[in-house]
């Protein structure tokens, strides 16, 4: 008996040899590493449910039944203890977060382990395939597992051990569990997030209420989701929601509360704290996506007369939650950045040593107002872990830290690949390997090809029921309707080379938009692409004709003149689409650099999947009418 599955619905059996129910449940205590079976919960008689003390009560168990060591008439029933859960209600076939492979899964069946003729111990969770298996029938599961085997593709147990679970769906107030809140909070906060976005929705505010203020403020900043960030602080009340703001990072809780409504906005900030409100105020007055809305107004600027003690005593009295510190400035008289130091400079140096002697003076800094792409682009230059942002004056503002460089470089790095039509989620080494995505991804031209050809079909191939058989015969009708098909499929194999290269105009398009350096002072290049894009068009439409005309003297000739004139009117047709589509690739350009200008995105699929989808209509025009 090592699952909870071959357990329920077992015969629970008295002492008389009666029986007076069926397991519907096992109880278990939380405070110990493997946690023994405490309770037993069975339905009795109509279906009225019974507890009673495992320990108490149960004198052996086996693949029969549960026996009790006394007569129905002496059992006296009990209830679930505080430090109590039940396993059938409250773990199977409920999410739990897997704390060491920090992810959230749900549990298909509960591992068991018998240390005696009537002692069980919680093993751990079973979240794989086999849980669910042996719910359908622990047959099933048998022959499935040695077919398996016998293929070369074991199905081994995927247990989660009880020490590295948290349960989610349960009540916190009537269940305490301590093991699931000690291990989550020790989580890193990176991870939290990571198993918050996993979560079902109605879950998420339950996992957030398990953590700390300063928990909670961390985890937050590392969610992806603006939405999400959004509806986990709108879960909070405010006056929480106000102190997990002010807990945060400057340039962390700005770009949270951005997200708000202004009225809810206005209210959290109010709550906070003066120097909190300021410091968030102060950055919310930049422009998005600059150097000034990404700062942090924590950083060390000391004058450049002090000493490395006075360094040294500054950096003490920091408070423990202070951005890290990365560099020391230094300032002249009238408070304008002189030089800075490394962390290294002032641990070698001798404390009674003046910083303008120790300070690299030759400082790269940035205004505010510059462009956050920018900003990282220099740090990356530099090497730089914080840039300091200055003003006219060269007075310190704030600093952009690596990990703020870092989220712009890959928010811009997503942004590259939406354009390009590749899914954030996809590896860049290759195609998403999952077929349907792949289909959809890059392959739906298959069925635009394939929807257009039946409407080719459709026009040229006269139906059977349409044509006067009494005046020419079902045997010409049929020869006709013959011809007319092998005429048919000289567009429908045609086809392909336009709609491909329809794909790689869009193609082109995407990465000369990715690898143009914009300049605001400079218009946009619409007239030179226009020019470059068409006579690739011309330079491909020439190839394709030719090729067109090879195939009609090749294979027709003199022996069938119309049906080469027909194939060469099938690639006179593809040339002109190709032309045309080429032509057009400046609107894509156009399309593309108007919705950055409004910080829309649209995707490299979409303009693909547009460009497919004229070229077909054009073509089926065009490579048609000739036919008819």
């Amino acid at each position: 008996m090592n699952y909870l599955s071959e357990m329920l619905k077992l015969p629970v059996v008295d002492a008389a040899g009666e029986k007076i129910g069926i397991v519907n449940d096992l109880g278990i205590a939380t405070g110990e590493v493997f946690p023994r079976v405490t309770a037993l919960a069975f339905q009795g008689p109509g279906k009225t449910p019974f507890m009673i003390s495992w320990r108490k009560y149960v004198e052996r168990f086996d693949d029969d039944g549960v026996y009790l060591k006394y007569p129905a008439t002496d059992i006296r029933f009990s209830y679930l203890q505080p430090d109590e859960v039940l396993l059938a209600r409250d773990i199977m076939n409920k999410q739990i977060v897997d704390t060491q492979g920090m992810k959230v899964v749900r549990v298909n069946d509960i591992k068991l382990s018998t240390t005696g003729e009537n002692q069980l111990r919680l093993l751990g969770a079973e979240v794989g395939a086999r849980g669910l298996l042996r719910a359908i029938h622990p047959l099933f599961e048998r022959v499935t597992v040695k077919v398996a085997k016998m293929l070369g593709k074991p199905l081994p147990e995927d247990i989660i051990a009880w020490s590295y679970m948290d349960l989610l769906e349960r009540s916190t107030k009537q269940i305490k569990l301590s093991v699931s809140h000690k291990t989550l909070s020790e989580l890193h906060p990176a991870d939290i997030a990571d198993i918050i976005e996993q979560l079902d929705p109605r879950l998420r505010t339950q996992v957030f209420a398990q953590l700390d203020t300063e928990q909670a403020a961390e985890a937050i900043a590392e969610l992806d989701d603006d939405e999400l960030m959004t509806e986990m602080l709108e879960g909070l009340s405010d006056r929480e929601a106000s102190t997990m703001l002010a807990t945060m990072d400057p340039d962390d809780a700005a770009a949270l509360i951005e997200e708000l409504d202004y009225e809810k906005a206005e209210k959290l900030l109010r709550l906070m704290g003066v120097k909190e409100e300021k410091a968030i105020r102060d950055l919310l007055g930049y422009e998005e996506d600059t150097a000034g809305r990404i700062m942090t107004n924590q950083f060390v600027a000391l004058p450049a007369t002090a000493t490395v003690q006075d360094a040294i005593d500054a950096l003490r009295d920091l408070d423990e939650d202070f951005e890290s510190i990365y560099y020391v400035y230094t300032t002249d008289a009238e408070g304008a950045l002189t030089g800075v130091l490394s962390m290294r400079s002032l641990v070698v140096a001798d404390h009674t040593d003046r910083l303008k002697d120790l300070a690299y003076r030759d400082v790269v800094w940035v205004a505010p107002d510059l462009d956050q792409e920018q900003v990282a682009d220099e740090m990356t230059k530099y090497d730089l872990v914080a840039m300091p942002v200055c003003d006219e004056n060269r007075h310190i503002l704030g600093i952009v830290t690596v990990d703020d460089a870092l989220d712009v470089i890959a928010e811009e790095h997503a942004e590259d690949l939406q354009i390009a039509g590749v899914s954030v989620g996809e590896s860049n080494a290759g195609e998403s390997t999952h077929a349907f995505t792949w289909f959809s991804q890059r392959q739906y031209w298959v069925v635009v090809w394939a929807i257009a050809a039946c409407a080719i079909a459709a026009i040229v191939v006269t139906p059977l029921e349409r044509l006067d058989l009494n005046v020419m015969g079902i045997a010409t009708a049929h020869q006709m309707i013959t011809s007319q098909g092998l005429t048919a499929l000289m567009p429908i194999s045609i086809m392909p080379v336009v709609l491909l290269a329809s794909m790689r105009m869009v193609s082109f398009v995407k990465n000369s938009y990715l690898e143009y350096d914009e300049r605001d002072d400079e218009p946009k290049p619409y007239l030179g692409f226009f020019l470059k894009t068409t006579l690739i068009g011309v330079i491909l439409a020439a190839v394709v004709f030719l090729c067109g005309e090879l195939m009609a003297t090749t294979l027709f000739g003199e022996a069938d003149p119309w049906a080469a004139i027909a194939l060469l009117s099938c690639f006179k047709g593809a040339a002109a689409v190709i032309v045309g589509t080429y032509a057009s690739a400046v609107i894509y350009f156009y399309v593309l650099f108007r919705s950055d200008e409004k910080d829309q995105s649209i995707s490299g699929t979409s303009l693909t999947f547009a460009a497919v989808l004229l070229s077909a209509l054009a073509y089926t025009v065009l490579g048609t009418l000739p036919l008819l």
